[in-house]
Formats: structure tokens, C-alpha cells, sequence
């Protein structure tokens, strides 16, 4: 099994090397063509290795550390080549794998245009990369090696935006590099300060001593450097304020990775570095973090109830990155809350998230595509709205996900929000309830606002403006290759919302030894 997991990492890093060597032909047009494909057989490829992963999983013991490979990489910092998986990383791999393979699909099909590219293998090589990255956040065991694969997402994402977006492009993509370059900084000096004070950058070790070795001071600092930096790729509000012009400007699929996938890994890093290894630190700003997130739901949610209104001329896709802060803060505050249940449920919450909020930037790229703009006022006036009865079966996907995201129970969106607030109600001890219970309150009110803005953006774009006369012109409903691309995100919201202990069944355990210290 080991094998298996290099080989996940290595199948896509040794595609976008490919992509450099002259092999697809002096003819532009098709060796576009088969750097696309390429890139669907290799993403592919890994879809299939992790599933075999999954397969190959001791689901008996998902809190032991599982295809591990360790070896000694740079010694004299005590750095070593640290792989494994458990019940906490093993359902993001996968949702990794499955997110790139049906963008990679979708691409082949409906390659964003990008500015003086000369053709689709540096988009191809990049997508690749930015694979590797992902997946390599979720396996590695070290903390150095966390941060690298942490740092490799943020190029790739970077020019994708920069160069396959659209509208002001380039100031998104340079705020998205800024903020999060930054926040990476300030992570590595907490790295670099437990390793100097512990004497290892081994996560695994480190999260058997649970903080013993550490002084008081000493984790608390690690904890405030770590827990800032991953704040900023979470998002959590205030440090947030890069992630709506980045997905308003990124091309469909960077916004289907970008939210389903590489905010998950700022909250993974909280799970996997902050709750075992500094335990005690991670207690005292506990509070602090729970508020933020608290204050990030109800933020998100009016946010996008003021983008939702008729007039504001508000961006669709804005509108789900600033949903994106509310859902991430339900994430954060199941963190914030020490307990098994509150954690169980952010972990089912990054799940539910990458599934549906996927599904809402494909729908979102989609109706782009037709009418030019993402702009709701005129997707809901004389040129478009009426999906339900223009483009039913789109407009059933999107009632579908809207009704997903806003946490109807049966669906994936619930439990996770759920669990959350469990775990806030009731918090681990040492930590003030009456605070937790008011962020609970506070997020109970989220889930209110964020059905209200959802219904609104369904009556308005699937149903239409009565105030203005209905469309006439004729819109293609859903593609074939849409149809692909979207209907396993449909398909596993569903399943997790009626069968959650699919996945909490392997968390639980897992979450238990972190928080426990083995």
C-alpha cells in the first residue's frame, strides 16, 4: 500500500514533466488535443489509485497511520520523507483525486481561453502540478514537507487565475499570492519553532508526545504562527478578504479546485498539526478562533443576502465565494469546540463543502458560458432566469445544490453543520460554554440567512423576475460532458447525506486519537 501512495504523487508529477518534452506533435491544434486528454487519462489514473487506496484501507483501524513510507531525507534538520494516510486524510485524497479528474474532463471540452498562451500543455503542466501539491498536503508526515506541499498549490493556482481568468484577473491573482505567501510565512516560523524546541519535524512523533516537551509559551506562539497562516487559506474571516476576487476571476475548474480543495487544507493542517501537537496552545486561543468563526458565518451569509438583492448588480459567483466564508466558519467553530463530535462534524463539513460548492461553481461556469456574465440581475431579467423552464434539467442541478449548500436534511450539508454546533453547545473542558453557546447561537443564525439568500438566488434565476417580461431566446440545457462532469457530485452529496456514517465511521476514531494523544 505504501507504493500505492507514491505512486498517486508521482503519476501526476511525472505528467507535468511530460508536458515540457516536445512529444505531442508540431501540429498546434493537435497536440492541444492530446495534452487535454493526456491530462484526463493521468487524472484518471489517480482517481483509480486512490480509490485502490480506499479499497486497500484497514477501515478497523482508521486511527493508525496506514501505506506509510519513512525514510531519513535531510538529516542534519531532521527532516524525513514522512507518507500515510488515516481516517482523517483518506476521504480529502479521494475527493482530490475525483475533483481534478471531472475538472480535467470538463477541460477537455471547455478549455478557458487564456492571454498569450501558446498552448494547452503549460495549462495542462500547471493543472498537473497543482495536483500533486494537493494530494501531497493530505499524505505527507512532516512538518517541512507539509509546508512544501502547501507552498507547490500556490504558482499553478496562481496562473491559472492570472492567465485562464477573466475580469480583473491579475489583481486577483496577485491579492491571492500576496495573502497567502504571506500567511505561509508566519506558519513556517511556528513550524520552525516547535522543531527547534521538540528536536523533530515528525508530525506522527510529535503527535504521540501531544505537546510534552513544549513549554506553555512555547505553544501558544506555534499555535498563534500555525493557526494564523491556515486561517488565511481556510478562509476565516477577517483574513479572508482575498477569496471572493479570486474565484470571481478564475476560470470554472480553478474555482471548483480552489473551493473544494485547497481550503480544505488550511483546515486539515488545524486538525492534523494544531489539535495533537500543541494541544495546550491550541486550547488557549480556542475561544478566540470560535468567535471568528462565529462572527465569518453571519458575515458570509449577509454578504451574499446583499449580493442576492435585486439591483446590486452582485456576481453569482462572488455570491458562493462569500457563501464559501459562512460554510468554512462551521468548519472552524467544530474545530474550535476540542470535542470529537464538534471536529467529526468540520470534517464532514470539508467533505459536504468540496462536493457542493463544486457542483455550484460548475453550474455557475455553465451559465457563464451561455450568457457571457455570472451577473444575477441579468441572469434573472429579460435575457435569462426561467431555468426550470428554459434549461430544466440546469436548473434542477442548481435548485438541487442550492438546497445541498443551505443544509436540508437527507443531504451532505447537514450533518456537518449539525455536528458543528453539537460540538460548540457542549465544548471540551477548559473552555467558557456560555461563549460557545452564543457562537452556536450565532451560527444557528447563519443557517437561517443562508437559506434566505439561497432561496432567493433559486426564485430568481430558476424561476425568473416577475417584474420583467420572459425570456423568449432558446438556452442549451445540460451537455453531455456536463452531465459527466457533474452528476457523480450529485450523486455523493446524496450518499452522504443518507449514509454520514460512510464517513464518520472513519473519522471518529482518528479524530479521537489526535485529540487524545494515542
Amino acid at each position: 500500500m505504501n507504493a500505492v501512495l507514491i505512486a498517486l504523487l508521482a503519476l501526476p508529477l511525472l505528467g507535468a514533466a511530460l508536458t515540457l518534452a516536445p512529444v505531442f506533435g508540431p501540429d498546434a491544434g493537435v497536440a492541444d488535443r492530446r495534452a487535454l486528454r493526456l491530462n484526463s487519462v493521468l487524472t484518471g489514473a489517480v482517481l483509480l489509485v486512490s480509490l485502490a487506496l480506499a479499497a486497500g484501507f484497514d477501515r478497523g483501524e482508521p486511527a493508525r497511520m496506514q501505506a506509510t513510507t519513512d525514510v531519513s531525507w535531510i538529516p542534519a534538520i531532521h527532516v524525513r520523507f514522512h507518507l500515510g494516510v488515516d481516517g482523517v486524510s483518506l476521504p480529502l485524497i479521494v475527493l482530490t483525486a475525483l475533483l481534478t479528474f471531472l475538472c480535467a474532463l470538463y477541460s477537455e471540452k471547455r478549455l478557458p481561453a487564456g492571454d498569450n498562451v501558446p498552448s494547452a500543455r503549460a495549462f495542462v503542466g500547471l493543472f498537473l502540478l497543482l495536483e500533486v501539491g494537493m494530494l501531497a498536503t493530505f499524505a505527507v508526515l512532516d512538518l517541512l514537507l507539509f509546508f512544501m506541499a502547501f507552498e507547490i498549490v500556490l504558482i499553478p493556482m496562481y496562473f491559472l487565475i492570472a492567465r485562464w481568468g477573466s475580469g480583473a484577473k491579475v489583481p486577483a491573482a496577485n491579492r491571492f499570492i500576496l495573502y497567502t505567501l504571506l500567511g505561509s510565512a508566519v506558519m513556517l516560523l511556528g513550524f520552525l519553532l516547535i522543531g527547534s524546541k521538540a528536536g523533530t519535524f515528525d508530525m506522527q512523533a510529535l503527535a504521540a508526545g501531544h505537546g510534552s516537551g513544549l513549554s506553555h509559551t512555547t505553544q501558544v506562539t506555534a499555535a498563534l504562527a500555525i493557526m494564523i497562516g491556515l486561517a488565511v487559506k481556510a478562509p476565516a474571516w477577517p483574513l479572508h478578504s482575498w477569496l471572493p476576487d479570486a474565484h470571481t476571476a478564475a476560470p470554472t475548474v480553478g474555482s471548483v479546485l480552489l473551493a473544494g480543495v485547497l481550503l480544505k487544507m488550511g483546515t486539515y493542517g488545524l486538525v492534523r498539526v494544531l489539535l495533537p501537537v500543541v494541544p495546550d496552545g491550541t486550547t488557549t486561543l480556542a475561544p478566540y478562533l470560535g468567535a471568528f468563526a462565529a462572527v465569518g458565518i453571519v458575515y458570509g451569509s449577509l454578504a451574499c443576502l446583499a449580493l442576492a438583492r435585486r439591483g446590486s448588480k452582485g456576481d453569482l459567483k462572488r455570491l458562493i465565494a462569500y457563501s464559501s466564508v459562512g460554510h468554512m466558519g462551521f468548519v472552524l467553530l467544530g474545530i474550535a469546540s476540542l470535542t470529537p463530535v464538534g471536529v467529526n462534524g468540520a470534517l464532514f463539513a470539508n467533505i459536504a463543502h468540496g462536493l457542493i460548492t463544486g457542483l455550484l461553481f460548475f453550474l455557475v461556469g455553465a451559465l457563464k458560458d451561455r450568457y457571457g456574465t455570472a451577473d444575477l440581475d441579468t441572469l434573472s431579467g429579460t435575457t435569462g432566469a426561467a431555468l426550470y423552464g428554459r434549461a430544466p434539467r440546469i436548473g434542477a442541478l442548481l435548485a438541487f445544490a442550492a438546497v445541498a449548500s443551505l443544509g436540508l436534511p437527507g443531504l451532505a450539508g447537514f450533518w456537518g453543520e449539525l455536528l458543528a454546533m453539537f460540538g460548540a453547545f457542549d465544548p471540551a473542558a477548559g473552555l467558557s460554554r456560555p461563549a460557545f453557546v452564543t457562537y452556536m447561537v450565532l451560527a444557528g443564525l447563519g443557517t437561517l440567512l443562508t437559506a434566505a439568500y439561497l432561496l432567493i438566488v433559486v426564485k430568481r434565476v430558476c424561476m425568473g423576475d416577475p417584474e420583467q417580461p420572459a425570456p423568449v431566446a432558446e438556452l442549451a440545457d445540460l451537455r453531455p460532458y456536463e452531465a459527466v462532469s457533474w452528476t457523480p457530485l450529485a450523486a455523493l452529496t446524496l450518499l452522504a447525506g443518507l449514509w454520514p456514517a460512510l464517513l464518520l465511521g472513519l473519522s471518529d476514531p482518528a479524530v479521537k486519537h489526535l485529540l487524545g494523544g494515542g
